[in-house]
């Protein structure tokens, strides 16, 4: 005849210390009088049990108080018993019960049971650690598949499922509950959350007809999440957590097993592999879960040893490692679960090699931690000492998690702070002094540190400059999220869902297994960078918003990886300099310009344009074939210019020459089309002229274009020869108006320039196009002095080379015709303060209108070239500087040194403002990462300086231009 087996009263071998004993006898003395229990008090080991419990426990104690039956009946059976007597009576009463209300109110009270069953058993030294997570995960079980199957019938009679068998609900119901984490390898924790993933089996036979399958099983899904999870005055069963999904961002609470199968064989991640090592069923129809657990098992588990895996796997535990624990082991606020030395060390060291090896031994493919500890060590991948060592520090830790979690049902796993409360809780867990509980903890996560440290001692850190960061997972790491504040994230939170969205592959380019492996090396140098360019939310967005119009990435990524500069210059596109961002994000391909920005050719150009543009098979492909040219190289001089392989002087003279070669082919375009639509002109010619910054060849990004076409033909024939007649005017402003649209129209491509006509003789009236003899006349007889300053940057850059051969000699011509040095100066002079009434100072940084700006150094320059042309033909010069320049070397006027210094400042900085800020905004008011640019541009060390400078600068141009001018 077998033994009886010993009550939990019998086997209670210790308590916890009270801290302070007099106050515990006072609150256990007054219940033992209220419950009518004194006879308790005959016993000792119950005595100490509740003034442990009393003192320390504020949730425990109210168990106990609540219902002093419950108690005497826990302490009277064998734990075991208990516990299965409690979960056999929920099962029926569940089955039974008429309504949600009086289902959850089951549930709780069974919670409550066996929290306090358990606990006793823990504290009174009844079970093992072992034991109590055993208990934990079988009660677990026992709530979801009665909340399920409450569900189920609700669901059933409601008519929104059709159950083969309602008093066997989950018989073929077509949903299965997967168990993950802790609960999945039956390890759960006092007061775990329980990870759970749903899926359902799209064509179940319980689906009614016409019924769409997500609804329906999501609508279950919540109903069990209620039952389970929502507090009730009975307190609550679960907290349920189903972030462990496939990629719960943005995807439903109940996902068909096709979908999440198709999901994990193309996208899943190594942590994923790692999570449904612990994987198994627990509740609904579970030979759903069985099948694909076992279906799933070549993504869990590859048969080759994959060291691209491998090295995403060490860099998981890097981001792990770094993130989670303190710089040294300590006691006071360590986390025990998640610190250094902690229980996710130890089920890490297990978890990494049984995905790297269990691929060829099933038998390492088991969910239990310490199980699989053995079989790794029997395999002869660990030695007997890491074996005892983690064996012993798992049980240690585990222990102390629950002592944290029992004081208030709480999920922490964070030991106190304050020396008081640290104090305390080492009188709970049994150790008369905060030293004892120190040296018995700090002994087991030492242990721990060692073993995991040497089993990554060779893999590189992923740290970032100021913190760690980690984004495996679903859930946001609080120390991940401190990191990013500290690299000025303004809004860490969506930074780190941004970041786990790619990870997730829900961008196009980040779908292939190896670019995801790249990215988790990429991100932390990658946010390090955007992190220095001023605006690190805006360069993250901008470059989430890229990936998402990006086929791949990989070389991209990788290239980002092993180049630090590349990475900086990336970072300071994206958040420093919002208008290539914007490109960026329109056209990502253009990122190629980043990799390698090749110096600009003119020759080089021109041949690029041509070649492909001879491929266009209509006007339409012109034009955007013409658009995608110019933008993609415009976008290459702004990276250039960026990343100072060349000054704003230089960026100037190549987004003129960009600008000369796309006038050039779209004349001969239009020029071409117009032809076989009209025919020619006989002896007809035209040329385009330049002006303004265009030429002079001192264009920024945004500027806009100054022309004018020039036209001459034979006046005795003055209608074209086609089918469709025109005379020379009509056709030439009608070829105008062609041109201007080939340069201005916006296309699915966007748009090219501004085109601005107004410089032409007539002004905004009269015919947009000119003939050669009429403007050549209206500039030697008619034109004011302003309209010769303006000429003075004029040169032709298209359209047929005698005619513009012929009108470069006219306008040299023109501008060295003898002046008035009186009636020039008070004619500029005058000119300039018209400007200034009209237009006023310009916006905040713009250092063309403003007094003492460019426009004063412009105006002194083309005084000079007007006035001394005639002597010094010499001075025509259509670039600023190198009339200032000249007029020097010819001693002219007083300090034009600081004038040519003034022009070289004003354009640096000018050419760094349109290139990084969106037209109108005030530099004062950017980006930290735009003013370091805009100033770096001028050679000075900071924006603050720069405006010193530029002051300064203004004021002495000012004192010039009265010098001069007076």
């Amino acid at each position: 005849m077998s033994a009886r087996p010993a009550t939990l009263l019998e086997r209670l071998r210790s308590a916890p210390r009270p801290s302070d004993k007099r106050a515990a006898k006072a609150r256990v003395d007054e219940w033992l009088v209220e419950a009518d229990a004194s006879d308790l008090a005959e016993s000792a080991d119950i005595i100490a049990l509740l003034y442990g419990i009393a003192d320390h426990s504020p949730y425990l104690w109210r168990l106990i108080r609540a219902d002093a039956a419950r108690f005497r009946r826990l302490l009277a059976r064998p734990p075991q018993e208990a516990l299965a007597d409690c979960l056999q009576h929920l099962a029926e009463a569940v089955h039974h019960a008429a309504s949600d209300a009086v289902a959850m109110q089951h549930l709780r009270k069974a919670k409550q049971e066996t929290a306090l069953l358990i606990a006793l058993a823990d504290l009174g030294g009844a079970w093992n650690v072992v034991e109590v997570i055993e208990a934990l995960s079988h009660a677990a079980d026992v709530f979801v598949g009665c909340a399920l199957r409450h569900a189920l019938k609700s669901a059933h009679e409601a008519g929104h499922i059709r159950l083969e068998d309602p008093e066997n609900p989950e018989q073929h119901c077509g949903l299965v509950v997967l168990a993950l984490g802790k609960h999945g390898a039956r390890e759960l924790n006092y007061s775990s959350d329980v990870d759970l993933v749903v899926f359902f089996d799209p064509e179940s036979a319980s689906l009614p007809p016409g019924f769409d399958p997500a609804p329906v099983y999501v609508r279950l899904t919540k109903a069990l999440v209620k039952l389970l999870q929502e507090r009730t005055g009975d307190g609550y069963v679960l907290r349920v957590d189903l972030r462990l999904r496939p990629d719960p961002g943005s995807t439903a609470i109940a996902i068909s097993l096709p979908a999440a199968f198709h999901y994990y064989e193309t996208l899943g991640q190594n942590w994923e592999r790692a999570a449904f090592i612990k994987a198994r069923p627990v509740a609904g129809q579970l030979t759903l879960g069985e099948t694909f657990i076992r279906d799933l098992a070549p993504f869990i588990w590859r048969k080759y040893f994959d060291y691209a895996a491998i090295a995403d796997i060490h860099a998981m535990k890097r981001q792990i490692h770094a993130v989670r624990g303190h710089a040294e082991v300590t006691v006071s606020g360590h986390d025990v679960k998640l610190g250094r030395g902690g229980i996710r060390e130890i089920e890490f060291f297990v978890q990494t090699q049984q995905l790297i090896f269990g691929g060829r031994r099933p038998h390492l493919r088991g969910p239990r931690t310490l199980d699989m500890l053995i079989g790794l060590q029997q395999d002869g991948w660990v030695g007997q000492d890491a074996v005892d060592d983690l064996t012993r520090a798992y049980h240690f830790l585990r222990t102390i998690e629950h002592r944290l979690q029992m004081l208030a049902d709480e999920q922490t796993q964070r030991l106190p702070s304050e020396p008081d409360a640290l104090k305390r809780f080492a009188h709970f867990c049994g150790y008369p002094s905060t030293a004892k509980l120190s040296s018995a903890l700090t002994r087991q996560l030492r242990h721990v540190e060692a073993h995991y440290a040497r089993l990554f001692e060779n893999a590189p850190g992923l740290a970032a400059s100021v913190g760690s960061l980690v984004f495996t997972g679903t859930v946001d790491d609080p120390e991940t999220l401190t990191t990013l504040r500290k690299l000025g994230f303004r809004d860490p939170a969506k930074a780190t869902e941004t970041v786990r969205g790619w990870h997730f592959g829900r961008r196009a380019a980040v779908q292939s297994p190896r670019a995801r492996e790249v990215l988790t090396e990429l991100v932390p140098g990658l946010l390090d960078a955007f992190s220095s360019s001023g605006d690190p939310d805006a360069a993250l967005a901008n470059f989430d918003l890229a990936l998402a119009k990006m086929p791949a990435a990989v070389e991209l990524f990788s290239l980002l990886k092993s180049n630090t500069i590349l990475r900086e210059l990336f970072g300071d596109i994206l958040g420093g300099a919002p208008r290539l961002a914007d490109v960026v994000v329109q056209r990502p391909h253009l990122l190629d310009a980043a990799i390698d920005p090749a110096m600009a050719d003119p020759a080089a150009l021109q041949s690029r344009f041509s070649q492909s543009l001879a491929r266009a098979t209509s006007t339409e492909d012109f034009l955007d074939t013409l658009r995608d040219l110019a933008q993609d190289e415009m976008f290459a001089i702004g990276v250039r210019l960026l990343s100072d392989r060349i000054d704003p002087s230089d960026a100037g003279r190549d987004y003129s020459a960009l600008a000369e070669v796309t006038v050039r082919a779209a004349l001969h375009h239009v020029e071409t089309s117009f032809t076989r639509e009209h025919g020619i002109v006989p002896g007809g010619r035209c040329v385009v002229l330049a002006m303004g910054k265009l030429g002079s060849r001192e264009m920024t990004a945004t500027s806009d274009l100054d022309l004018i076409l020039i036209y001459d033909f034979d006046e005795a024939q003055p209608e074209s020869d086609g089918a469709r007649k025109l005379h020379a005017v009509t056709y030439y402003s009608r070829l105008t108006q062609r041109l201007v649209s080939a340069l201005t129209v916006a296309t699915r491509r966007g748009k090219l320039y501004d085109v601005d006509l107004r410089l032409r003789p007539s002004g905004g009236k009269g015919p947009l196009a000119t003939q050669a003899r009429g403007f050549i006349a209206y500039q030697t007889s008619e034109a004011e002095p302003w309209e010769h300053m303006s000429l003075s940057r004029a040169r032709v850059i298209a359209g047929n080379a005698a005619l513009g051969a012929s009108m470069e000699r006219a306008i040299r011509a023109i501008l060295a015709k003898p002046r008035a040095e009186a009636a020039l100066k008070l004619e500029v002079a005058s000119m300039r303060k018209l400007i200034a009434a009209e237009k006023g100072e310009g916006i905040p940084g713009d250092l063309k209108l403003v007094s003492g700006g460019l426009l004063d150094v412009e105006f002194i320059a083309q005084y000079l070239l007007l006035r001394h042309a005639r002597q010094y033909p010499e001075l025509i010069d259509t670039a600023t500087e190198a009339v200032l320049r000249k007029a020097s070397e010819y001693g002219l006027a007083k300090g034009l040194d600081e004038l040519i210094a003034a022009h070289r400042l004003f354009s640096q900085v000018t050419q760094m403002q349109r290139l990084t800020l969106e037209p109108g905004t005030n530099p004062a008011k950017a980006a930290d990462g735009v003013r370091r640019r805009i100033a770096a541009a001028a050679n000075l060390p900071d924006f603050a300086r720069l405006q010193r400078e530029i002051t300064e600068t203004r004021a002495r141009v000012r004192s010039r231009f009265a010098a001069i001018l007076s």
